[in-house]
C-alpha cells in the first residue's frame, strides 16, 4: 500500500483539473483566434464594410494570450503537483501555498474577458 495514498490520489485529482480547465482556456484562446478571422472574412459580405486593424489585432492579441495563460497554467499546475507531492510523504508541517498565483491568474482571465467583450460588442455595433 501507498502510504498518504488518499492525499496522494487528491493531489493527482487537482492536478488534472487544473490541466483540464488549462486544456479549456487554450481551446477558448483558438476558438477567439479564429472566430476573429471568421468576423474579418464575414464582416465585409454582411455589411459592405471592412473591420478596423485595431480591432483585429486586439482579437488576435486576447486569442494568443488565452493559449499562452492556458500553457502557464500547465507549468503552474505541474509545478504545484510536484511540490505538494513532496510535502504530503515529508515528516515536516509546511506553510500552505497560498492562492495569490490562483487570484492572479483568474484576474488576468478576468481582464481578457473583458477585452474580448468590448472587442466582440464593438464589432457587433460596427456592423450594425
Amino acid at each position: 500500500m501507498i502510504r498518504n495514498f488518499s492525499d496522494h490520489a487528491a493531489n493527482e485529482r487537482t492536478f488534472l483539473s487544473w490541466v483540464r480547465t488549462a486544456i479549456a482556456v487554450m481551446a477558448f484562446g483558438f476558438l477567439v483566434e479564429k472566430f476573429d478571422l471568421f468576423l474579418e472574412i464575414a464582416a465585409p459580405a454582411l455589411s459592405g464594410r471592412t473591420l478596423s486593424i485595431p480591432g483585429q489585432k486586439l482579437g488576435n492579441v486576447v486569442g494568443l494570450s488565452l493559449v499562452v495563460g492556458g500553457t502557464a497554467m500547465i507549468a503552474l499546475a505541474a509545478v504545484r503537483f510536484l511540490a505538494n507531492a513532496r510535502y504530503i510523504d515529508s515528516a515536516e508541517m509546511h506553510p500552505g501555498t497560498g492562492s495569490r498565483v490562483d487570484l492572479v491568474l483568474a484576474a488576468l482571465l478576468f481582464l481578457l474577458g473583458c477585452a474580448l467583450f468590448f472587442y466582440l460588442s464593438h464589432t457587433l455595433i460596427a456592423a450594425a
